[in-house]
């Protein structure tokens, strides 16, 4: 299903990315890993890589993500980006995706896509340099991870959630919805949007993802144990909590966040 949708994912990207190429892999470790390492050896040219199935993808804080066959929609954008802050970038990529899949899609920060409180899809950003020669060009990895059906229980195990949540596949609000289809539907908006990101930063972007904001108004406990109600998101993409001890605002780094 997928290879039908190649060629139109790569006319419509191209002329924005000029040299940009798609490749399919019926089987890999991660996409991220796989993008990560040509660019460590020196790629720079733009790139989309997809695969039919991954057997070690890996999530937010080094979480597996798991995608089988069937079930899911798994590739990684690489791309040349020099942003003048980085700040808010795995938003924007949320923002994107959802505003292309469904009207009904919200973001849970920092990174999930959430269909009626659960997990649809998640995202992982990285840099590198391509090459260790001063001033080499600085890469974009843009990982994406989209149930498409509704994982098994054993995917679900797989990917590490303590306790399990259910998750939620994306045929239930797109029904018939096939990888392939989403494929050509997400990746040309996306490279629109880090392209417009590179020059407009978070700030363009926030009144979409408030629009979308999964946790403002939510009551949330952080992993460190604070609790507070969810404020949405500062001008950097950070997390605002209201706590007992007053404002707080948290980046990605520091802490994950789940409703209470």
């Amino acid at each position: 299903m997928l290879t039908a949708h190649l060629e139109s994912v790569w006319q419509a990207v191209v002329p924005a990315l000029p040299g940009f190429t798609v490749e399919l892999l019926p089987s890999i470790d991660s996409t991220n890993s796989e993008l990560m390492r040509r660019v460590r050896a020196g790629l720079q040219e733009p790139v989309l890589l997809v695969a039919q199935e991954q057997t070690a993808g890996r999530g937010r804080l080094g979480k597996p993500w798991t995608s089988p066959p069937g079930h899911s929609l798994a590739f990684s954008l690489g791309l040349p980006l020099a942003p003048a802050d980085w700040s808010g970038l795995s938003l924007v990529v949320g923002v994107s995706l959802a505003d292309a899949l469904h009207p009904d899609l919200r973001l849970k920060w920092p990174n999930d896509l959430w269909l009626e409180g659960r997990k649809a899809g998640g995202i992982l950003v990285e840099t590198a340099s391509a090459g260790e020669a001063p001033g080499a060009p600085r890469m974009v990895i843009v990982g994406v991870g989209l149930n498409i059906a509704r994982p098994p229980a054993s995917v679900v195990s797989a990917q590490g959630s303590l306790p399990p949540v259910e998750p939620a596949g994306l045929a239930e609000c797109r029904v018939g919805l096939t990888d392939g289809e989403a494929l050509e539907a997400v990746v040309p908006p996306l490279v629109h949007d880090l392209l417009a990101f590179a020059s407009l930063g978070f700030g363009a972007f926030a009144a979409r993802f408030a629009r979308r904001d999964a946790l403002r108004d939510r009551d949330l406990i952080l992993s460190d144990g604070t609790q507070g109600t969810g404020q949405g998101v500062g001008p950097d993409g950070s997390l605002r909590m209201m706590t007992a001890m007053g404002l707080r605002e948290i980046s990605s780094a520091e802490v994950s966040v789940r409703p209470c």
